[in-house]
């Protein structure tokens, strides 16, 4: 009995856009075989497959890797966000309006509701992405938020540390955190984050965390510099976390730290617009020899979409990033802010099918487009651009375009 893997050939690939060491390949094609890239090139040169599939001349590029997501939540914060935009300042405290939401949302609810945005990510191109606790902050509601993402998404992340909850004395509920809470939700986890900014946790505060997730063997995460100069950066990198996130406000210091570090500096476009922050410098950071991701920052208060779609075009349009450098950040660099980089032979640090690159060993993550060339991402911006995903090998979403009638009359004058 022949027990060999199918392979699967996907020819008609106009602009493939590996994120690796070959580069951009016209007139492409890819081969499949048990879940993860098994050959890579043009397609003149392609070896016979057992099945094969033409996707009819469209651009293709690795899957978006969203590293840093709030998706366990439930209720709307659509007034906050109004009064914002009529000129009220963001402040971290909304965050308790949806820890009552989702602490009164039934188990089933907010899968459901995970689910659904599972399922709008992958329709957007993304196939790889990281969640965080942090919306029930008391020790059930965070356990069983950490039990429901461990089930559905690649990376989960504890957050308790989010802000101090009504009521609570700020020290005590460190010391929770610290404790009876961490010890709930380590199992099911792999990562420990914190809120290191004014209205929500000091340094000393932040260190707390950090160093009690790291006794954990949890990796450590950090928000940082979002609304203001702080000790965010400055933590992640003494600390060796894998990513300080936001980096709105940064330093000349702040920058050179990073640039000497492996920690990836992740900036968050929607955010930054839905908060009317300046945008992070992304560009200053490039320019550095930073490594930098681009991420959703999917959350009910302040970006509250999962388009990486948006954020791309976003970081080319508004931040001074180039195509490849946003596609890299927004695929490879996310995927090292996760530890699930490409470290040779398409493999991540701990042996794993790399994420964000296409490369022989890879994970066959890929976002097939619309168009013919990846460049429509900034040049039709807000257009719908996905056409098909495929997550480890396997179509998890696929769009049909839309028939457009070409026979219409003329409008009456």
């Amino acid at each position: 009995m022949n027990s060999r893997a199918q392979t699967t050939l996907l020819t008609g690939i106009s602009e493939l856009r590996t994120v690796s060491e070959l580069g951009t390949i016209n007139d492409a094609a890819v081969i499949i075989e048990d879940g993860r890239i098994a050959w890579v090139g043009a397609q003149s040169a392609a070896p016979a497959a057992d099945e094969a599939s033409d996707l009819g001349g469209r651009a293709v590029l690795p899957g978006w890797v969203d590293s840093h997501t709030h998706m366990v939540f439930a209720g709307s914060r659509a007034e906050e966000f109004e009064a914002r935009m009529a000129g009220e300042d963001y402040a971290a405290g909304g965050i308790a309006v949806t820890m009552e939401a989702t602490r009164s949302a039934g188990p089933d609810a907010l899968e459901g509701l995970l689910r659904e945005r599972i399922a709008a990510a992958h329709a957007g191109g993304t196939t790889t992405l990281e969640t965080k606790t942090g919306y029930g902050l008391d020790v059930a509601s965070e356990l069983a938020a950490a039990e429901l993402a461990a089930r559905y998404v690649d990376e989960v992340t504890f957050l308790g540390a989010h802000l101090v909850p009504p009521g609570a004395e700020t020290e005590e509920y460190v010391d929770l955190v610290v404790g009876e809470m961490l010890d709930a939700v380590a199992p099911h986890v792999g990562w420990i984050d914190v809120f290191c900014e004014r209205g929500a946790f000091t340094e000393e505060q932040s260190r707390r965390v950090l160093e009690a997730g790291r006794r954990q063997g949890l990796g450590l995460r950090v928000h940082g510099n979002q609304l203001g100069p702080g000790a965010g950066v400055r933590l992640a990198v003494e600390l060796g976390a894998a990513s300080v996130d936001h980096v709105n406000y940064v330093t000349d210091a702040d920058v050179a730290a990073l640039a000497g570090s492996e920690t990836v500096a992740t900036i968050l476009p929607a955010c930054d617009l839905s908060t009317r922050q300046p945008l992070a410098p992304g560009r200053q950071l490039l320019d550095a020899g930073v490594h930098v991701a681009i991420a959703s920052n999917l959350n009910p208060g302040t970006s509250y979409t999962s388009s990486m779609n948006f954020c791309v075009a976003t970081a080319v349009l508004q931040q001074h990033f180039t195509l490849d450098e946003a596609i890299h950040a927004a695929t490879t660099g996310g995927a090292r802010a996760l530890r699930r980089h490409d470290v040779g032979g398409g493999l991540d640090p701990q042996g794993r099918p790399a994420k964000g690159t296409i490369a022989v060993g890879a994970s066959a993550d890929l976002h097939v487009l619309t168009s013919t060339h990846a460049i429509d991402l900034a040049y039709r911006p807000g257009m719908p651009l996905t056409w098909q995903t495929y997550h480890a090998g396997e179509l998890v979403s696929a769009w049909q375009l839309p028939q457009y009638p070409t026979n219409l009359p003329p409008r009456k004058a």
